[in-house]
Parts: C-alpha cells; sequence; structure tokens
C-alpha cells in the first residue's frame, strides 16, 4: 500500500498575511506562495523616531513594500513645517507611492520623512515581487490601488482642518476612521475604533500645540466621544472612539456649535 504523502506546510508568514493584512487578506496561500517566495522576504525592527526613508525624492524608487506586523505607528511627516501627512497601523502597508508599480509610477509629491513613531517589526517584500502578484492577482491589484486613494482622502481631511481646535481633532480622527474602516481593519465587534494616537502625533498632524489638544481630548471625553486609555508602554496613547456620528456633527461644525468648547 502506498504511503500518503503529506502536502507541504504554509509558511507561517504566508499565513499572517493572508489572515491580518488588507493588501492580502482571504488570498488563497498556497496561490499567494506561488507569486510570493518566503525566502526573498525581509524581516526587520524599526526603532522610534529613526528615519526610514525619504519618501518622493526625485529620480529615486523604493527597492521594498513594507508590511506593518507589529507595533507602529509608522508616519510620514513634511518639512520644512514639521506636520504629519499619513499615519499607518498594522493590518496595511506603506512604501507603494515610491514604487515604480501601478500608480506609483505617476504617485509624485514634495519630499518627506517616514518613520516608526514607536518600534515596529516590518516585513520587505521586493519590488519585482511586489509587480509580479500586481500583476497576477486581480485582488491585491484592486486594493494596491485603493491604498493611493485612501492616502488622498486622509490629506483631504486634514486640507479640511480649521485653526479652530475641536473641528482639526475631529478631523484627524474621521480621517482615521474612514482608512480604518476602509482597510476593513475596524471598528471593533462593539463599534468602536481604537488608535494608539499620542499626543503628539495629534498636534503635528493638526498643527496646534500639545495643551490645547489636551484640553480637546478632555472636552470629547467629557461628551463621550471618546474614551482615552493608557498603552501597554504606559503611556495615555490609547483614544476609542464611541460615537463616530457625534464626531462627525464636531467636524462639520462651526464655532459657535460645539458647547464643550469654552473658548471662542
Amino acid at each position: 500500500m502506498a504511503k500518503s504523502v503529506q502536502a507541504p506546510k504554509v509558511p507561517e508568514i504566508i499565513t499572517e498575511l493572508t489572515e491580518n493584512n488588507f493588501f492580502f487578506r482571504g488570498m488563497d496561500p498556497d496561490a499567494l506562495q506561488n507569486w510570493l517566495d518566503p525566502a526573498e522576504l525581509i524581516t526587520e525592527k524599526l526603532y522610534s523616531s529613526r528615519p526610514i526613508y525619504t519618501a518622493f525624492r526625485p529620480n529615486h524608487n523604493l527597492e521594498f513594500l513594507y508590511v506593518l506586523l507589529a507595533g507602529g505607528p509608522v508616519i510620514v511627516r513634511s518639512t520644512p513645517l514639521d506636520r504629519i501627512l499619513a499615519i499607518t497601523y498594522m493590518g496595511s502597508c506603506f512604501g507603494m507611492r515610491n514604487l515604480p508599480v501601478g500608480f506609483g509610477q505617476v504617485s509624485r509629491s514634495f519630499p518627506s520623512l517616514v518613520e516608526a513613531y514607536k518600534t515596529t517589526d516590518v516585513l520587505k517584500i521586493p519590488v519585482a515581487t511586489v509587480q509580479r502578484i500586481y500583476d497576477q492577482s486581480a485582488d491585491f491589484r484592486d486594493r494596491y490601488n485603493l491604498s493611493f486613494e485612501l492616502r488622498e482622502k486622509f490629506q483631504y481631511h486634514l486640507l479640511n482642518c480649521s485653526t479652530y481646535p475641536p473641528q482639526a481633532v475631529a478631523s484627524l480622527l474621521r480621517a482615521l476612521i474612514y482608512q480604518e474602516r476602509s482597510l476593513a481593519n475596524q471598528p471593533q465587534s462593539d463599534g468602536v475604533f481604537s488608535f494608539d494616537l499620542p499626543v503628539d502625533i495629534i498636534a503635528h498632524a493638526c498643527q496646534l500645540n500639545h495643551r490645547t489638544v489636551e484640553q480637546v481630548l478632555k472636552g470629547m471625553t467629557k461628551v463621550e466621544l471618546i474614551k482615552t486609555e493608557k498603552s501597554a508602554e504606559g503611556q495615555g496613547d490609547l483614544i476609542h472612539v464611541l460615537n463616530p456620528e457625534g464626531l462627525k456633527e464636531v467636524y462639520s461644525a462651526t464655532r459657535d456649535k460645539v458647547a464643550w468648547w469654552p473658548l471662542r
């Protein structure tokens, strides 16, 4: 009697991608393994406040697509205004706009610093592999192209970020809600959106000082729009959005419509 041959196990990293990353979620692990050789992949730990690369350098493309595996977030910081223009959490990727793949061939902006705001574990996929999957997988191609749209819409929210502090902070939170909902990463089962979002990130994204941000968060907490909580690192960085619809009202408000904000 012939012995049965056990099929080779799918590498753990392939399972991680197909279960937990928007770009690959739900794809057939065996098919993905045919397109993506685990031996070509590189894992790397990125340390906080250290540059990863400078985006949009003239006539310069990246060599890898970066997949967030743990930690983060990763931010894009513009210069010379030192404004945060993009925030990437686990479940997504970054670097697309600097790869010669899809819209990355024409998507260009001003040089901006990309850095891990907190220690982050990433998987680096070579550009040739990204192009191969892009050419052969319609699902990956659609999601990859959607990522460009989401970046533009994130910045659109920030452009609507007025100097009125409640609306400014609400603009950033609405941008993150739209982004993470589109990536199918959130909300959680109870309908709450949770973000690791330090006051410093909010201040640099909204162009507000840290004290003003703290006062806005205090007001939003008082009227139960959000709840803040200490992160695993022991800092008060977690923001839970309890009432996204109520937050939308603040986002579209004018100066006389936010009763809990004392300054006019």
